[in-house]
């Protein structure tokens, strides 16, 4: 199986359980699970967000999903429990398609390392 079409096949089951999960069977898209991501990072469950607090999680997510390439460490986490991460390296100028691959190839490592996936 080329790399392409385990990427494509992670990135499925991937959708699959967590809309089943979280959105009872309707698909979430790219955004949705980026945002999912962020309040698993953040840690805090329970919480209802406000607008900018969502793009901030959405933020943090980004930032732990691209750690592993090089682009993010973690500075510190503040007395709220939220973390603070410094830029180590710009990102690549791509295309919105491939970001859109990056972030898929991302997030399917995410869950293949939190054993949400195999």
């Amino acid at each position: 199986m080329s790399r392409d079409e385990q990427l494509k096949e992670r990135w499925g089951l991937v959708v699959q359980k967590l809309s089943n999960q979280f959105a009872d069977g309707d698909t979430l898209d790219l955004d949705a699970i980026i945002y999912l991501i962020g309040v698993q990072e953040l840690g805090q469950l329970e919480r209802t967000f406000k607008k900018d607090q969502k793009l901030d999680l959405m933020h943090i997510a980004i930032c732990k999903l691209l750690m592993p390439y090089g682009y993010y460490e973690l500075d510190f986490v503040d007395d709220d429990g939220w973390p603070h991460y410094n830029m180590l390296e710009d990102l690549p100028h791509l295309k919105a398609g491939e970001q859109s691959v990056l972030m898929k190839e991302a997030i399917v490592n995410y869950f293949l390392e939190t054993e949400y996936i195999n």
